[in-house]
């Protein structure tokens, strides 16, 4: 199964896929300003042209695991998503994904993408089992 992953962000979105088995994942690119129209037309664009079959986003739960302020604008994205994408949407935990990606790449690197990565690789080893 061909997931996509996003990390979710007002100003960059990263985007990350799995392979068509949906056992590996690999940084994709950014969406800039996915809100607006435009942004949100390349992301569709993005998860058609991939045949994804279900996008994962991810949730900026507190470190309590409660919604936030960051949650609540991101619930508000996924709601939009849904109503505008025909492909399945899921929210996963994203709690400590963007510091591993800044971890991987290192300091004032662009890390959306591998923070979404990062994402996938732990929603696919949850399916997994």
């Amino acid at each position: 199964m061909r997931v996509i992953a996003l990390d979710y962000g007002r100003a960059r979105t990263g985007v990350a896929i799995s392979d068509p088995t949906g056992t590996l994942a690999r940084p994709l690119g950014v969406v800039e300003r996915v809100r607006t129209p435009a942004g949100m037309d390349e992301l569709i664009r993005l998860i058609d042209d991939a045949e994804a079959e279900l996008v994962v986003v991810g949730l900026p739960l507190t470190l309590a695991g409660e919604t936030g302020a960051q949650a609540s604008e991101t619930l508000d994205f996924v709601r939009e998503l849904r109503e505008r994408c025909g492909t399945p949407v899921e929210t996963e935990d994203e709690r400590f994904t963007t510091s591993l990606a800044r971890s991987t790449v290192g300091p004032g690197r662009p890390d959306d993408a591998v923070a979404a990565a990062h994402l996938l690789e732990g929603y696919l080893r949850r399916l997994a089992g």
